[in-house]
């Protein structure tokens, strides 16, 4: 070293103060990948991705390769500090060297490169993991060495070789989390429907079900004349056929095969009861997730919801579900009010009391609690603990909301008005 001039030894400290910034850098960049966006890249086949990917499936042995060469490259910037002081002043200027090689390594080789490193990971990952691949498979007696040690350290605290893999799975809440913070990636009616998917599995059938003393349906006990004319104007595709009530349930008739019997002048009541399909049964509390996929298996469009005695407490559509999805199947803002809904001009909405408090939310844009009564009925009623008189007023999560029209057993309308901003959004 003796021969080497000042020049050289200056210009060889600060090729080893740039290597420590890229060690320590690439360290930081790597950590901090998107794993979703590496992996994403990974199967498009961008060969850094695949490297990088590699190196991440075993951290332990990565983080040995860096530090190994990041205090190595220290330690030599250290000695050849120290030689270069020894020059210049003597034993001296060896404290002085090492405060000056400490600051010009914390902020050239640290902080600087690690910064940049957080804010554009993939700017020195990507060209890393092209020096570490061949690198570690020419250092890994030494890795493999000093893993065994620091792992044997680790046992005490639960921590296990095998376990030091990163996982990347998320929740349901940081599923959300990811969604929503998309931003502009994702359209705003996207985001919507991606994180109304994940809200399926906190919702149940018994959340959006028609009551079964507001289910329509064909009476086969009514005067045929009635029956035919309930055939003819029905909106609906499929029906519910009965006798009686609904707990003698016959079977669902869809409305094709009504018009092909009428077309062939062959539609009586035995041919009725002929072309009905067997009814369908979901039990309740069945999450909206998991019936979704037995209307798909079953390959049925419609079933009505029983209670643990097997007596019908609703009806449940495909399109019900659907429409908690991707919402109500229209854009038009008068067709998407649904039967119970009426806006008036000082932007207030009179509801029928009976109505879903998830169809409520969906239509309205509103934001009342769901977490307990499935309907707005049911929401006063545990509120007030008793049948409130016409023209009383509550506010729930900051809705003020007026009885309109009650009766002995329950609330029949109400009047919803916009929430109050300045209000806290917890109940009084």
């Amino acid at each position: 070293m003796e021969s080497i001039p000042l020049g050289g030894l200056f210009g060889i400290l600060a090729g080893l103060i740039v290597l420590s910034g890229f060690f320590s850098g690439s360290e930081t960049a790597l950590m901090t990948l998107n794993r979703y966006r590496l992996r994403n890249r990974a199967e498009a086949g961008y060969r850094a991705a695949q490297f990088a990917e590699r190196l991440l499936q075993r951290p332990d042995r990565l983080l040995g390769l860096i530090l190994l060469c990041n205090n190595f490259v220290n330690i030599v910037a250290s000695a050849l500090a120290t030689l270069i002081a020894l020059r210049l002043g003597g034993e001296a200027a060896i404290a002085i060297a090492t405060g000056l090689l400490t600051l010009v390594i914390l902020i050239f080789a640290e902080v600087a490169p690690k910064t940049l490193a957080a804010i554009h990971p993939e700017r020195l990952a990507y060209p890393a993991a092209f020096v570490y691949t061949p690198l570690i498979r020419v250092l890994y007696p030494i890795i493999w060495l000093v893993n065994l040690v620091a792992n044997q350290l680790l046992r005490p605290f639960g921590v296990r070789p095998g376990g030091l893999t990163l996982d990347d799975r998320l929740s349901p809440d940081e599923l959300r989390t990811v969604v929503t913070e998309a931003g502009g990636l994702i359209p705003k009616r996207h985001q919507n429907m991606l994180i109304s998917i994940l809200d399926l599995e906190q919702a149940t059938v018994e959340d959006i079900m028609v009551p079964r003393n507001e289910i329509v349906g064909i009476d086969l006990s009514d005067p045929w004349d009635e029956i035919l004319e309930e055939l003819t104007n029905s909106q609906h595709t499929r029906l519910p056929v009965f006798r009686d009530n609904i707990d003698d349930i016959v079977g669902i008739l869809h409305s094709r095969r009504v018009l092909n019997a009428i077309t062939r002048g062959e539609m009586n009541r035995e041919t009725l009861e002929a072309i009905v399909r067997e009814p369908y049964f979901i039990p309740e509390n069945t999450p909206l997730h998991r019936q979704l996929i037995n209307f798909q298996n079953s390959q049925r469009r419609i079933g009505l919801v029983v209670d643990e005695y097997g007596d019908i407490q609703g009806l449940v559509t495909l399109e019900d579900i659907l429409e908690e999805i991707v919402g109500e199947f229209t854009t038009d803002p008068v067709a998407t009010r649904v039967k119970g809904i009426v806006t008036e001009e000082d932007g207030t909405n009179l509801v029928n009391a009976t109505l879903h408090l998830r169809t409520i939310n969906r239509v309205l844009g509103v934001e009342l609690p769901t977490d307990g009564p499935k309907t707005i009925n049911g929401l006063i009623l545990e509120y007030l603990e008793t049948i409130p008189e016409p023209g009383t007023s509550i506010k729930i999560n900051g809705y003020p909301i007026e009885i309109v029209q009650s009766s002995a057993n329950a609330v029949k309308t109400v009047r919803l008005k916009p929430r109050l901003d300045e209000e806290p959004k917890s109940k009084e």
